[in-house]
């Protein structure tokens, strides 16, 4: 009964935050920025500002790992075991998937392969990422790279998250925040563009497809279950995660505002 009453708890739980993140989940599906990407030239702006996200997500999901298991030496025992399996079954497919070649790669690798297909500048996320990797100073790496301000603004919330070293949180903008947004608009834009220009994006289209087939299915009922294992019926817990969801999925749609006011100034230099 005990077990029935707990997860009627947190089903409950989970539906609140699907109905209050509702309309801010229909702001980034039906974004106008996916109008804008009419062409290659298009797409390259908008993958200079999605591979920070790619990016950052990839931290996230090691802070949970972190966080979640063992990752140090001696080893000793840390939270229930379900908790981990869930974390390191989703950490092996996004760190070390299949490439379209079958070669293994993590999810950030397989973009940045995506930009260099289809001929998109990765220099400034190599710099930003060079740079943090040398001093770990994240205001020197956004200089050295001139990162966008809406990028920059991304990652810093998911970094505050991160160090907030609450795993509840980190696990809800992980789940709530990040996986399965990519509309289908988007993909039949991408597909439109694969059908003009198959040797440039065929990397992408397959980026796209893997993380719909990976993030979007399986590994979005494990981070809820993840996240419903860390919060439990901790009222409080449920309320913090519903509120750094709805900041996460702010910052998304600022980001997207970002690429669509710099699509909009292609637009304007093209015509004048």
């Amino acid at each position: 009964k005990k077990i029935r009453k707990n997860l009627l708890t947190m089903n409950n739980q989970i539906e609140r935050i699907n109905a209050v993140i509702e309309p801010l989940r229909d702001q980034i599906v039906n974004h106008k920025v996916y109008s804008m990407i009419n062409d290659l030239e298009d797409l390259k702006i908008f993958m200079n500002y999605h591979i920070y996200a790619v990016w950052d997500f990839m931290s996230l999901l090691k802070t949970l790992q972190n966080n979640l298991t063992c990752t140090s030496v001696p080893w000793f025992p840390k939270g229930s075991a379900e908790t981990r399996n869930l974390i390191n079954e989703i950490v092996v497919g996004e760190e070390s998937d299949v490439d379209n070649f079958g070669v293994r790669k993590s999810h950030f690798e397989l973009y940045l392969d995506a930009m260099h297909q289809c001929g998109a500048d990765t220099s400034a996320i190599e710099k930003f990422v060079e740079e943090l990797q040398r001093s770990g100073d994240f205001k020197a790496a956004y200089s050295v790279s001139n990162t966008p301000i809406e990028a920059q603004k991304f990652v810093d919330f998911t970094f505050k998250i991160i160090n907030s070293q609450k795993a509840y949180l980190q696990s809800a903008i992980f789940t709530f925040g990040r996986e399965d947004l990519i509309p289908g608009m988007f993909i039949s834009l991408v597909n439109d563009i694969h059908n003009n220009f198959p040797d440039s994006i065929s990397t992408f289209k397959y980026y796209l497809e893997r993380h719909i087939e990976v993030d979007g299915d399986h590994h979005s009922h494990l981070a809820l279950q993840m996240t419903a294992n860390l919060c439990e019926e901790d009222e409080q817990f449920w309320k913090e995660a519903e509120e750094a969801t709805i900041e996460s999925l702010q910052k998304r749609i600022d980001l997207w505002d970002g690429v669509y006011n710099q699509l909009l100034e292609r637009k304007k230099v093209q015509l004048a």
